[in-house]
């Protein structure tokens, strides 16, 4: 990752933006702690709401508006609203830090930040999240993919007030079979379901693109899981997996989106690191 500064113990300062379910999973393992890393500052929408969570926390980190988290921070974790993301992710780029983004779709409505982060030294961050085997597509990345193909399917709680579903009048709260709500690209998921199908950007950054990523989303009645399905077919490989994720508090990720942040910033200063 790239940094600017470091605190006076020498360690690296960490941000979150937003304090749902997953900025508070993130909070806690770095207030339990996380070698070389220390929680500074947290942004939320409405502070006073987690007055009680924060005061439980080990070392309580100051509660800050997010533009001003860049000069507190040398990392950035957006766990935010995805019209969010430019202005927590802008200030740390272009001061040559990094910013894990875990609004992925949102990176394509702001693909400029790239060119941001190229000039300046500042470097944007997709964790794995739901999406085993990104080590693998970006591996076959390197020489040529020829296809890539996702099929989602979540419970209908998890999929309630997409865009795409109120814009086309699709009511699915009251199916009693899987419905497939979409076919199309990975840049048009993005846009029609921008809570739900961070996991399918990363796949397509990661391999051939938003839009030569194909997509499929079913939305199943009888799942209690959100469960994807990849297929890859390349010049080195073809190969395909599939993951049930367990759904957070929050019906629209899944738990193991917070595992993946936090294993990513287990990472940093990590004596062994696995994985591409």
């Amino acid at each position: 990752m790239a940094t600017s500064s470091k605190s006076s113990h020498g360690k690296l300062r960490v941000a979150i933006a937003g304090l749902g379910a997953i900025g508070k999973k993130v909070a806690e393992a770095l207030d339990q702690g996380i070698d070389g890393l220390a929680l500074t500052a947290v942004s939320a929408q409405n502070p006073d709401k987690h007055h009680n969570w924060l005061g439980g926390l080990t070392t309580k980190p100051a509660v800050l508006p997010i533009e001003q988290l860049s000069d507190v921070a040398d990392i950035a974790i957006e766990c935010a609203p995805a019209k969010l993301l430019r202005s927590i992710v802008a200030p740390f780029v272009a001061k040559g830090k990094t910013a894990i983004v875990l609004s992925a779709g949102a990176l394509l409505e702001n693909e400029d930040l790239i060119d941001v982060a190229r000039k300046n030294g500042g470097q944007l961050v997709v964790p794995t999240g739901a999406l085993i085997g990104l080590d693998a597509v970006t591996a076959a990345a390197v020489g040529d993919i020829h296809s890539v193909r996702m099929v989602t399917r979540k419970p209908v709680r998890g999929l309630v007030g997409a865009p795409f579903l109120v814009e086309n009048n699709i009511d699915i709260e009251s199916i009693r079979e899987p419905l497939k709500i979409f076919e199309g690209t990975a840049r048009e998921a993005a846009k029609g379901f921008p809570a739900n199908l961070n996991v399918a950007v990363a796949l397509s950054l990661a391999g051939i693109g938003p839009d030569r990523t194909r997509l499929e989303i079913w939305a199943d009645p009888a799942l209690t899981r959100n469960t994807h399905r990849i297929e890859v077919d390349s010049d080195a490989a073809r190969f395909s997996m599939s993951i049930e994720g367990i759904p957070s508090e929050n019906p629209k990720t899944g738990r193991i989106t917070a595992q993946s942040v936090i294993a990513l910033l287990r990472k940093q200063r990590a004596a062994l690191r696995v994985g591409t």
